[in-house]
């Protein structure tokens, strides 16, 4: 059901009270507590929720291949560009009047990939994913998707989003609203960042318009995952557990006297959830205490490998802890020139961590309850730039899905013969985000939250499930 938001809420009265609600820190999330509270005191935002329909998966690890990995060299083989090699786009492929570099009159440009296929179900592979070639059959290859921007900051926001303009809540946040949290002591939804500054930075694991408190939590790159996890050495845990008791009776005392300004007791809620997280989190973030043949298995052994296997290995435990959403952002795939070195790196960085995570995820019994997701913001164009690079492909490019209930061994719909176009089983941004959150148990039309004065969901008025993909 839509969450009504009384009028009176939404309008701080004075600039000194928004900026006591709004001020900072963890007073952001007691203002997105406050937000989805009504007269009463406001109830736990982060309280589990019952889904709509029989969930598939309990968590999802989205693997995000920032920049735009090309389908027509990984997963997507094009024999037709061989042949094509050299020759302008013809007609009836409908080339694209407009490309976000220009290059709409190139000339098709070859892969030089070696295919090969793989897995009992015989899925094709190049060369560049040779150690995830061993899991084909538990991927599920879609070949067919398409979105709607042009450049890097709308497509990523759109990817993670819905839509290509920022101020929309990130998919992580509708299923931490929509689920609620599985672990008490962990962040619900959590973003690993890229190895570059991300296109559109933080506006990807945004709340939006939802309260704050459903936004990702970015876990640093180098030293401590989690920003002001623990006490100076100066602090105690008895110190800190009497300043949080301390503040506790003040704004208990003040609730008492103002008992309409339920954003208090979402303040004391946020101060208790960072208490737990100083206590819980560190465990949950030490990758040292995992076995050798578990670090070798994700590639900690390789020095280049080492930051990609770091991340996944950290996802893997984190889904194993109850942590809902998982976003990792591995590589900077934007090869306008050069693709075979970009490409070159870019796979060889993530192959071997990835196959690492779905085996070990499988070893686990995690994989059947986990949804494991690799996509990037879009693919790249059959036709060249700058002459051994390729531009921007929104109109057809691949992802693909393993695990929570995903029926592996598959391909689902298909681009056309030079990989531009998605031709068959056509499936838009918005009909993967409705997939994925079926597969977590919400149908992505009854996932509703009311904004000036509409009810909003997370695929806009768009969304269709596809078709074939879960067992």
């Amino acid at each position: 059901m839509p969450i009504k938001i009384p009028s009176e809420r939404l309008t701080a009265s004075t600039r000194r009270r928004f900026l006591s609600v709004a001020g900072s820190g963890l007073g952001a999330l007691a203002f997105g507590s406050l937000m989805e509270g009504s007269g009463r005191a406001a109830e736990n935002p982060l309280a589990p929720r019952t889904p709509h329909l029989a969930p598939k998966a309990k968590s999802v690890i989205w693997l995000f291949m920032e920049g735009g990995a090309s389908h027509v060299d990984t997963f997507d083989p094009k024999p037709a560009l061989r042949r094509l090699d050299g020759q302008p786009v013809p007609d009836s492929f409908d080339p694209p009047k407009i490309t976000a570099m220009g290059t709409a009159g190139n000339t098709i440009m070859t892969d030089q990939r070696e295919w090969a296929q793989h897995g009992q179900s015989g899925l094709w592979v190049s060369n560049w994913y040779s150690h995830v070639a061993h899991h084909v059959d538990d991927l599920a290859v879609i070949r067919s998707c398409w979105a709607d921007g042009l450049n890097h900051v709308g497509s990523v926001c759109q990817m993670n989003t819905g839509s290509i303009l920022a101020g929309r809540p990130s998919l992580g946040a509708w299923v931490t609203y929509g689920l609620g949290a599985a672990n008490n002591n962990l962040p619900t939804f959590v973003v690993l960042d890229t190895e570059a500054p991300l296109n559109g930075g933080a506006k990807n694991w945004s709340a939006g318009f939802l309260p704050a408190v459903y936004q990702g939590t970015r876990f640093q790159k180098d030293g401590p995952p989690i920003l002001n996890l623990a006490n100076p050495e100066t602090v105690g845990d008895a110190q800190q557990r009497g300043k949080l008791d301390f503040l506790g009776r003040i704004n208990r005392h003040h609730a008492e006297r103002h008992p309409g300004e339920s954003e208090l007791d979402a303040r004391l809620e946020s101060y208790e959830l960072a208490w737990r997280m100083q206590a819980n989190a560190p465990e949950a973030v030490d990758i040292a205490s995992e076995s050798e043949a578990t670090r070798r298995l994700y590639g900690l052994d390789d020095d280049f490998l080492r930051p990609c296997a770091e991340k996944l290995l950290l996802a893997r435990r984190l889904v194993e802890r109850g942590v809902r959403f998982v976003e990792v952002y591995a590589g900077s795939w934007d090869a306008h020139s050069n693709i075979e070195g970009n490409h070159s790196k870019w796979c060889r960085y993530t192959d071997q961590p990835i196959a690492g995570l779905l085996a070990d995820l499988k070893s686990r019994g995690l994989l059947d309850e986990t949804l494991v997701v690799w996509a990037g913001e879009f693919g790249r164009t059959p036709f060249n730039e700058k002459g051994d690079g390729r531009d921007h492909n929104p109109w057809g490019f691949t992802i693909w899905m393993a695990g929570g209930g995903v029926q592996g061994g598959q391909t689902i719909g298909s681009t056309d013969e030079i990989g531009l176009r998605a031709i068959d089983k056509p499936y838009h941004v918005h009909d993967i985000h409705a997939t994925v959150l079926d597969a977590l148990g919400l149908n992505h039309l009854s996932l509703t939250y009311l904004h000036n004065g509409r009810s909003e969901r997370p695929t806009v008025n768009g969304g269709n499930l596809i078709e074939g993909l879960f067992a």
